[in-house]
């Protein structure tokens, strides 16, 4: 892996769970881990419901844009985290995947998110711990 590992969240609109992902990967990783987020068909905007519950957190990722899922994108990046975007994300080999099955915050209230939100982070945390002890 290079010095600097760089990961790709993607889900389908690239309006919720894969930018809470992003949010927290950019915060916790602190410079140290690239960061790309992407949806197979992405939205017109992020999940303002997400915004406020990443906002509650610490994590403003109200400027955040649903991205188009490229294969370069995919082809630069060193782990590819999907959520959900099913057989729309490209697979090569050598990249590592995870999928991380985790309910779809869109259309639900803040207090259906912040559990989706408290999972995302834990699974970033282990992530950021793995990607930085491999480069050590």
């Amino acid at each position: 892996m290079k010095e600097r590992p760089t990961v790709l969240f993607v889900c389908v609109h690239n309006a919720g769970r894969s930018q809470m992902g992003a949010g927290f990967l950019e915060h916790i990783g602190a410079g140290r881990v690239d960061v790309l987020s992407a949806g197979s068909a992405p939205g017109d905007q992020v999940n303002p419901v997400a915004v406020e519950a990443m906002r509650e957190l610490g994590v403003d990722i109200a400027d955040a844009r649903p991205e188009q899922l490229t294969t370069d994108a995919v082809e630069v990046s060193d782990v590819v985290v999907t959520m959900g975007c099913g057989d729309a994300c490209p697979i090569y080999p050598g990249k590592r995947y995870e999928d991380w099955a985790l309910d779809d915050p869109a259309g639900q209230g803040i207090d259906a998110v912040r559990p989706i939100r408290d999972e995302i982070r834990r699974r970033v945390e282990a992530l950021v711990r793995q990607l930085l002890d491999a480069s050590d």
